[in-house]
């Protein structure tokens, strides 16, 4: 019977199934317009890549003009004054003096070249260091010719960096006054030294000190007024004496 059944209405089913398909609406596809992430604008800016701007690095010159001649011109006057009317007639030293000429011009160069060139902190480190190992050695130097020395340098540096000439006179002046009064016997008195191999050891006695000096000043023809005694060499029976005497 069941059987008779499905036969029966299985047709039915099946067209009712189809009309039922049929019903549903298919889905169409819809287009829509598209819409960009990014919206680009008619008009564009484009980065466009800056060229690199070479630095040449510019030579810097050093001119040589009017102001070099006449600050160079002064220096020297100032260190011919010194030496002909101060330095010379007291000390009669004709060595030193190329020595006091030549520290002066050269220090007055070097100075008017690094007043006009820039140069980096290492370089005026290391030219620091190139001048700290120089060492002005010589066996008979003294603080005399020490000091002159000195003194020519600080003129040289002075009149290199290109001070007003009126400046520049007055300081080179200053210095010039000063040397001369203090080494002319204005103020104080030149005292000199010397030493002598003196053989009567005997007289070497503290308490025998005026008899030395009277003997010593006797000998030697010059007014002596105190002695040091340096050295004794009871072998030889000598004694190595420094005097000190005024002219």
């Amino acid at each position: 019977m069941l059987r008779n059944y499905v036969k029966a209405y299985r047709y039915k089913f099946l067209v009712a199934l189809m009309l039922m398909m049929l019903a549903v609406p298919a889905e169409t596809a819809i287009t829509r317009p598209y819409k960009p992430l990014i919206s680009v604008t008619d008009e564009t800016e484009v980065a466009e890549p800056k060229p690199e701007k070479k630095k040449d690095k510019e030579k810097e010159s050093v001119e040589i003009n009017d102001r070099f001649f006449i600050s160079l011109g002064v220096d020297l006057a100032a260190v011919l004054l010194i030496i002909l009317f101060i330095y010379y007639p007291n000390y009669k030293k004709m060595d030193t003096i190329f020595t006091f000429i030549l520290f002066n011009v050269v220090i007055f160069v070097l100075t008017f070249v690094l007043n006009k060139v820039k140069i980096s902190m290492g370089a005026a480190f290391g030219l620091f260091a190139v001048f700290s190992m120089l060492r002005y050695r010589t066996a008979g130097i003294g603080v005399k010719d020490m000091t002159y020395l000195f003194i020519f340098i600080a003129i040289g540096l002075i009149s290199g960096i290109e001070l007003e000439y009126s400046v520049l006179g007055t300081i080179c002046g200053i210095i010039l006054t000063l040397v001369f009064i203090l080494d002319r016997n204005m103020i104080f008195k030149r005292e000199y030294s010397k030493s002598i191999q003196f053989e009567k050891i005997e007289m070497v006695k503290p308490e025998l000190q005026k008899e030395l000096i009277a003997e010593l000043s006797a000998r030697t023809g010059l007014k002596v007024h105190r002695v040091v005694i340096d050295k004794l060499d009871y072998l030889k029976d000598t004694a190595s004496i420094m005097i000190y005497y005024y002219e």
